[in-house]
């Protein structure tokens, strides 16, 4: 256990970046996961960190599977751990991860995989939604447009709830890099195509296929929607105009993975 008390310490100012800067991972390919949570479901995955923080308060009654989930573990006094929080009620621990590939490009793109494309979601919460109903429903890989929120921003984390770790996750992906992707492009609409849920029992949703989820306010853009072999529309009886992206995502991903279920 190394203890450590300046604020001046390498580690701490860098703890303080990656909390506090929804971009800093891209420069270190590092990423802050802060709480109990989000440690466990990073081990849950199989994933190791390169390095443990506790407060002073969690060192002594800490639980060993966090304990000895790094060969380097580091306390700070509560004071400086709460300093470097991202959260407006601190944890008292979290890993600092190092990304795989977090060099990742457009070239990096999977082909023929369940995918979920984000075209220029910009609230972090939605983003975050997204990725964990990706997960919870088999679409393994998301591909975001430049635009949307940061994919390994602390707030995204929060929101995703440990989803990142089963996902391949790849951003800057522009609509051109799409047309090597081999698979069905699907896209919703509030005013062409099938209702999804008449799809859904004729069991004509392909799967693996591809969503396209736009932007909160302008929707899908015309480029992208373009390449979407099918529209589909979501059924809204109770008369409300458009739903949330994230609950539209959650909807059409759960449809897709369902579809062919005996």
């Amino acid at each position: 256990m190394n203890l450590v008390t300046s604020r001046d310490n390498p580690l701490v100012k860098e703890l303080r970046r990656l909390s506090q800067d929804s971009t800093a991972y891209r420069k270190s390919g590092r990423v802050w996961l802060e709480g109990d949570n989000l440690c466990r479901a990073l081990l849950t995955r199989g994933h190791l960190p390169e390095q443990a923080v506790f407060a002073q308060s969690a060192w002594d009654q800490a639980d060993p599977q966090l304990t000895k989930a790094s060969q380097k573990n580091t306390v700070l006094p509560d004071a400086l751990f709460r300093e470097i929080s991202g959260l407006e009620s601190a944890s008292t621990m979290g890993f600092v991860w190092t990304i795989p590939n977090a060099a990742d490009n457009a070239d990096d793109i999977q082909n023929g995989v369940p995918t979920v494309f984000l075209d220029c979601i910009q609230d972090a919460g939605n983003v975050g939604s997204i990725l964990r109903s990706a997960g919870a429903f088999g679409f393994t890989q998301v591909l975001a447009r430049k635009g949307t929120a940061a994919l390994w921003s602390p707030k995204v984390l929060r929101a995703a709830m440990g989803a990142h770790f089963g996902l391949h996750l790849v951003e800057g992906v522009g609509p051109e890099q799409l047309a090597d992707l081999q698979i069905a492009w699907l896209s919703t609409s509030s005013h062409q195509g099938p209702f999804l849920h008449t799809l859904l029992a004729e069991a004509k949703l392909p799967m693996p296929c591809a969503w396209l989820m736009g932007h909160e306010g302008q929707g899908v853009s015309a480029a992208l929607a373009e390449r979407a072999a099918v529209h589909v529309r979501i059924a809204q009886p109770g008369g409300e105009e458009s739903l949330n992206v994230a609950s539209a995502a959650a909807i059409c991903l759960h449809a897709s993975a369902t579809c062919h279920l005996a």
